[in-house]
């Protein structure tokens, strides 16, 4: 790979989504060490920009900088997982409950039909993942508060990192729906309160499943 194939975003950006997508698919496992002259000669570049991704992931948390030693894919403790899923408990409840009060009919029919095709997803197992993040997410956009969603965005990446993903034991796929349904019928009832509980069962749960 070339350095002019990764233009024309910045070429550390490009490269720290490369590394960051190598991450998620377990190329480069949690406790890795991450070897620059090998990443940088593979992609064609300079170590500067190779540094500079690394220092991007590091800022999400996905990469941790030892001092002398280098950088390390994170390894995510049980209490990083519990933090974590703390966090985003609190913050997706709290986005599901303006969405019940704000959202337009049109927006809550939007998030039936983004729930209606995880439903039939079920089975594709990568399809499935990203249609459940994509559903997260769009709670999060509809409730219009962007320093939130920022905030989610880099937790969930962090929780991705986690070698157990709460959605591959066995019956958590069908657990993950029927919570998400109670979502969907909480906020299409209009019900701030009752959408901010089921949310934050709905990450109880998966914390369960993922520990």
């Amino acid at each position: 790979m070339s350095a002019l194939s990764l233009a024309p975003r910045a070429l550390y950006e490009e490269v720290a989504e490369l590394l960051r997508q190598r991450i998620f698919k377990r190329e480069l496992e949690p406790g890795s060490w991450i070897d620059e002259l090998k990443l940088a000669e593979e992609y064609g570049i300079s170590r500067t920009p190779l540094r500079e991704a690394l220092k991007v992931l590091a800022a999400e948390g996905l990469v941790t900088m030892k001092v002398r030693r280098g950088a390390y894919v994170t390894e995510v403790s049980e209490k990083d997982l519990a933090d974590v899923y703390h966090l985003l408990a609190l913050l997706e409840s709290d986005a599901a409950g303006v969405v019940a009060q704000q959202a337009t009919d049109a927006e809550l029919v939007e998030l039936q039909t983004l729930h209606d095709a995880l439903e039939a997803a079920v089975g594709e197992r990568d399809r499935f993942f990203a249609l459940n993040e994509q559903f997260h997410m769009r709670v999060l956009e509809l409730a219009r508060n962007r320093w939130r969603e920022q905030m989610v965005a880099d937790l969930r990446k962090v929780m991705k990192l986690n070698r157990h993903n709460s959605l591959l034991k066995t019956g958590r796929i069908e657990e993950s729906l029927a919570e998400h349904r109670a979502i969907v019928a909480a906020l299409a009832q209009r019900n701030a309160s009752l959408a901010v509980q089921r949310m934050r069962e709905h990450f109880q749960s998966g914390l369960e499943a993922a520990a």
